[in-house]
């Protein structure tokens, strides 16, 4: 919907016939705050304290770059430039614009530890996930390009020849040749991955397990709302992945933070995933889930879901 924060600051800042002023006025007499006639339907407060409200969010719009591009993000940024002010009045004004509300974008706790925890074998940084590449509800394939660090003394002999020569088929207008290698080299764990700028970058692949939780699976019930929801958190975005180890699939569980934001503790307050018990004891992660249970909101307004790991285990016995 091209800047989704935009038309609210507009709507602010550009008087309609139903709109009152509220704010100060500036030289020439132009009013600097304008708060929409209708917003009273949707929240409580005051209109003084409504224009205190756009003001906040007009600062916040200008800091942020690049601004909100999607619904999803104008949310959050509605909601954390107001995070002081009534739950109640952040809902009504999500609700006016036509973003989503707080039971699909909830407030966030935890953010990206400043140093490693306790049990992670390694840290990377990826480049913008593919919407194509999430699995479902807590998996997904992620790329980490050859540049980095860690990566740059462990790329195979035999894939970076393949990348020059791939370069040097495209460069003749081999274009048979050059899918050819490109072939061989995503059969070695690596892709070419071409970026916005137009840049090409020789990536590794790394196929990721959310630790801790358990989202439902795509046939389940919940199932296309977790992963829509994880896309929705991920998409185009570069994601910091913390590495705990690897699991029976070839998997690596990891905690993964998307924009600051802790991915998992978004999809347990969402409530589209379990706290996986079975592999994590995180105290923290058992209340996320209790709170999403308690507001009924994602899989928990049924009132006996489905475990997954239970699904999984009648799907491989044939009930």
């Amino acid at each position: 919907m091209g800047n989704a924060i935009g038309f609210l600051c507009g709507k602010c800042c550009k008087p309609t016939k139903d709109d009152v002023d509220y704010g100060s006025v500036e030289p020439h007499g132009v009013s600097a705050i304008t708060v929409p006639e209708g917003l009273s339907k949707y929240v409580g407060s005051s209109r003084k304290a409504q224009a205190n409200w756009y003001r906040k969010l007009s600062e916040a719009w200008k800091q942020t770059k690049p601004p909100p591009k999607t619904p999803e993000e104008a949310a959050m940024l509605v909601i954390q430039a107001l995070a002081r002010n009534q739950k109640a009045d952040v809902e009504g004004l999500l609700a006016f614009y036509g973003l989503p509300l707080t039971d699909t974008l909830v407030e966030l706790s935890t953010g990206v530890p400043t140093s490693l925890p306790e049990g992670v074998k390694f840290e990377m940084e990826t480049l913008p996930v593919d919407a194509r590449s999430v699995a479902d509800g807590d998996g997904m394939t992620v790329y980490v390009s050859t540049a980095d660090s860690r990566e740059s003394s462990c790329v195979p002999r035999e894939v970076q020849v393949a990348a020059v020569r791939r370069d040097q088929a495209r460069a003749q207008r081999n274009y048979p040749r050059a899918d050819a290698l490109h072939n061989e080299i995503i059969e070695a764990g690596y892709r070419v991955i071409y970026l916005q700028n137009n840049e090409e970058v020789l990536a590794r692949k790394y196929r990721i397990r959310l630790r801790g939780i358990d989202a439902p699976e795509n046939a389940m019930p919940y199932g296309k709302e977790a992963k829509e929801a994880l896309v929705k958190i991920v998409q185009g975005k570069c994601l910091r992945v913390q590495v705990y180890g690897e699991d029976q699939y070839g998997r690596y569980v990891a905690d993964v933070y998307c924009n600051g934001r802790f991915v998992q503790e978004l999809m347990l307050k969402k409530g589209l995933a379990w706290h996986y018990t079975a592999y994590d004891k995180r105290q923290e992660f058992a209340r996320w889930e209790r709170q999403a249970r308690d507001k009924r909101i994602g899989l928990w307004a049924s009132s006996n879901p489905e475990k997954p790991w239970e699904w999984r285990r009648d799907q491989r016995e044939g009930r």
